[in-house]
C-alpha cells in the first residue's frame, strides 16, 4: 500500500450496540478483520457519527479504508471503497488514465503522479483481463488512492454485480426505415378519437410536478440518512439504484415509467451544488421518464431527476446540462436495472446499493459538511 499508515479491511467485531459503546468508550475502539485494533479520536466532534458509520459498515459487511496516526492508533481519515469489475483502463492525457468500474457510473482517474502508480495500473489491467472484482478506494475527486483484489469472505460477501456485458454494441440499433415503417399505421387513424388514444396515460404538467415533488421529498438528511430515503444529494454514483427506486415508487402511484440512459462520447461533466468540487463526472447516467401532455394531441417525454433538477425536464435539457454534446440517449423499459441490461424485480439489489450510497453521503457530510455547498454557483 502506498501509505504505510492506511489499511483496507472489514470491521471484524463490534460486540455491543454502537450507541452503548460510544457512551462507555468515547474513542470507540474497534477491530479489523486482519487483527489490527484502531480507535476514533474522542476529541473529534464527528467521533459519534463515525462510530455509527462503522457500525453500519459492519452490519453490511462492507470494506473500509482507514488512515491512522500510528502512535495512538487513532483514525484520521475514513473512506468507503467501491467493489466491482474493471471494464476499461484508458489513457486520457499526460496526467494518467480513466478507469471504468462496473457497476459504477462514476469516472475514476489514476494519475501518473500517484504513489505506486505502476503497481496499481498493473492490478487494474489484470482485473480487466480476468474479470475478477477489485476493491478501489478513491477520494472526493474520484482520484484512485488504492487498489487490491477482492477476496470473498475476508472482504465480506461479493456485492451484486451485473451480468457480463455481451460483445458488440451495448444498445441495439434499428435502421431508420424500420422505425418509420412502424409509424405508417398512424396515418389512417387520424380522426380526433385517435388523439385521445395517443395521449392516454399522459400526465398533465401539474401532475408531473406533483410526482416530481413527491419523489424529491424522499431525499436523505445527509447526517442521518434514514432508510428508505433516496440519496439524491450524493450525485457521484448510484444513479441506477436511485432510478429504480423512483420507478418502484411511481408504480405505487399507478404510473408506469420508462428510463432514459445517457452514454458519454468522452465524459459527462455536470455542475452540482451537492459536491464539494461543484461538479461530478460520469461515464453514463440514468433517470426515469414519464409522458406529459403538453397540449391537445401532443405529448412529450419528460425526465424525473431530482439529483440534477427541481422540476421535470425534457430529454434534450437533461442531456444539455451534462456537458457532452456528443453523448447518446437510449430509451428503455423502466424494469431495466443494470446499465448493460438486466432487471431487479425484487428490488434487493436496489436496496443494497441505496444502503451503500446512503453511507457514502453520510461519510461526506461528516467529513466536509453536508450539502449543498455554499461555494458552488
Amino acid at each position: 500500500m502506498p501509505n504505510p499508515n492506511a489499511v483496507v479491511s472489514t470491521v471484524a467485531r463490534i460486540d455491543q450496540p454502537v450507541d452503548e459503546k460510544v457512551r462507555s468508550d468515547p474513542g470507540f475502539s474497534f477491530d479489523l478483520s486482519e487483527g489490527r485494533r484502531l480507535r476514533l479520536d474522542p476529541a473529534s466532534p464527528n467521533a459519534a457519527g463515525y462510530a455509527r458509520l462503522l457500525g453500519e459498515l459492519h452490519r453490511l459487511k462492507l470494506p473500509v479504508y482507514l488512515e491512522f496516526d500510528p502512535g495512538p492508533s487513532t483514525v484520521t481519515r475514513l473512506l468507503i471503497p467501491r467493489v466491482g469489475r474493471v471494464v476499461a483502463v484508458t489513457a486520457i492525457d499526460d496526467r494518467g488514465f480513466a478507469v471504468e468500474l462496473e457497476p459504477s457510473h462514476a469516472r475514476y482517474v489514476l494519475p501518473l503522479a500517484a504513489p505506486d502508480f505502476v503497481e496499481m495500473e498493473k492490478q487494474l489491467r489484470d482485473a480487466v483481463e480476468s474479470g475478477k472484482p477489485v476493491i478501489v478506494t478513491a477520494d472526493d475527486r474520484n482520484v484512485i488512492l488504492h487498489v487490491r483484489a477482492f477476496v470473498p469472505g475476508p472482504d465480506g460477501p461479493l456485492p451484486p454485480l451485473p451480468p457480463p456485458r455481451p460483445k458488440g454494441p451495448l444498445w441495439p440499433v434499428r435502421p431508420w426505415w424500420i422505425r418509420w415503417l412502424r409509424r405508417l399505421w398512424y396515418w389512417p387513424c387520424w380522426p380526433w378519437w385517435w388523439c385521445w388514444w395517443w395521449c392516454r396515460g399522459c400526465l398533465s404538467p401539474t401532475r408531473a410536478q406533483q410526482v416530481f415533488d413527491a419523489l424529491a421529498a424522499t431525499t436523505c438528511d445527509p447526517l442521518t440518512v434514514p432508510a428508505p430515503c433516496i440519496p439524491f444529494k450524493y450525485p457521484d454514483d448510484g444513479c441506477w439504484a436511485r432510478a429504480h427506486e423512483m420507478y418502484r415508487l411511481m408504480l405505487n402511484m399507478g404510473i408506469t415509467a420508462r428510463k432514459v440512459w445517457i452514454d458519454a462520447s468522452t465524459r459527462l461533466h455536470t455542475p452540482t451544488r451537492n459536491h464539494p468540487n461543484c461538479f461530478v463526472e460520469w461515464g453514463w447516467h440514468v433517470a426515469p421518464t414519464v409522458l406529459v401532455c403538453t397540449s391537445f394531441c401532443s405529448r412529450t417525454r419528460m425526465v424525473i431527476d431530482p439529483s440534477l433538477f427541481t422540476t421535470p425536464v425534457t430529454e434534450a435539457s437533461w442531456k444539455a446540462v451534462q456537458g457532452d454534446p456528443g453523448a447518446t440517449l437510449t430509451d428503455t423499459s423502466g424494469t431495466q436495472f443494470w446499465h448493460g441490461g438486466g432487471d431487479d424485480p425484487t428490488y434487493a439489489n436496489t436496496n443494497y446499493y441505496l444502503d451503500v450510497y446512503r453511507l457514502q453521503l453520510q461519510n461526506r457530510a461528516l467529513s466536509v459538511g453536508p450539502p449543498p455547498y455554499a461555494g458552488c454557483p
